[in-house]
C-alpha cells in the first residue's frame, strides 16, 4: 500500500467558515433566493439583503384573517445565529406588537429561533402563531393585552374593526383587485346612463 499523505487538507468550498456550515452572508443570500421564491411578495431595497419588506397575509380562522400587512425584515450581521427582528408597517392591534412603531416583541422570535430556521418560516410559523395565540402576559401593546384579558369579546371587536380599518391591499400600497360581479356592474350601469343621455336627447328635441 502507498504511504498516505497528510498534509493534504480537505479544501473548504466557498462561502462555508471552518465547521463546514454556510458563512453568514452565503446564508443571507440563500434564504433570501428561497424566500423570493415562494409565494410571498418580497420588496427590496436597492438590493439590499439585510433590510427589505414582505408582504403577509393573516392566518386563516383567525381574528386576522383577511388582513393583509407589509412586514419590514431587518437581518443582524450575525444571522441566522441571531434571529431577524420583525415589524408591521401598517397598523396591528395585538398585545405583543407595539402600536405605534410595529416592532414585534422579539421574544416571541429568540425564545424557540435556531439557526436551523430560515425566513420562510418566520412567515409560516412564527408570525402565524404570534396572531393566533397573543401572550398578553408579555404584553408590547398594554391596552391591547387589559382588554384581551377583561373583555375578550371587545378585544376582537377591535382586532376586526383595525383589520377593516388599516389592513386592506390599498394600505399597503397594492393594486385593489376588481371583481369580475363589480366590472358587471360597472358596465350595466354605464349602459343605463347612456340610455338615459340618449332619451334627454330625444325629448329635448322640438317637434316640427
Amino acid at each position: 500500500m502507498g504511504d498516505f499523505d497528510y498534509s493534504r487538507k480537505k479544501k473548504k468550498k466557498k462561502g462555508e467558515n471552518h465547521r463546514g456550515m454556510a458563512s453568514p452572508s452565503k446564508r443571507r443570500e440563500m434564504d433570501m433566493m428561497k424566500l423570493m421564491m415562494s409565494d410571498y411578495k418580497v420588496d427590496t431595497i436597492n438590493d439590499d439583503l439585510q433590510m427589505f419588506y414582505v408582504t403577509f397575509h393573516g392566518p386563516t380562522d383567525s381574528l386576522y384573517e383577511g388582513g393583509v400587512w407589509k412586514i419590514k425584515v431587518e437581518l443582524p450581521e450575525a444571522y441566522p445565529y441571531k434571529s431577524p427582528s420583525v415589524g408591521f408597517v401598517n397598523k396591528i392591534y395585538h398585545p405583543n406588537v407595539d402600536e405605534s412603531s410595529g416592532a414585534v416583541c422579539l421574544d416571541v422570535i429568540n425564545q424557540t429561533w435556531s439557526p436551523m430556521f430560515d425566513l420562510i418560516n418566520v412567515f409560516e410559523s412564527f408570525l402565524p402563531q404570534l396572531l393566533l395565540y397573543p401572550n398578553p402576559s408579555d404584553p408590547f401593546n398594554g391596552e391591547a393585552a387589559s382588554l384581551l384579558m377583561r373583555d375578550r369579546a371587545a378585544y376582537e371587536k377591535k382586532v376586526k374593526e383595525y383589520c377593516k380599518a388599516y389592513a386592506k391591499p390599498e394600505d399597503i400600497g397594492a393594486p385593489v383587485e376588481v371583481s369580475s360581479d363589480d366590472e358587471d356592474e360597472d358596465d350595466s350601469m354605464s349602459d343605463r346612463g347612456s340610455d338615459t343621455d340618449d332619451n334627454d336627447d330625444i325629448a329635448g328635441k322640438a317637434d316640427p
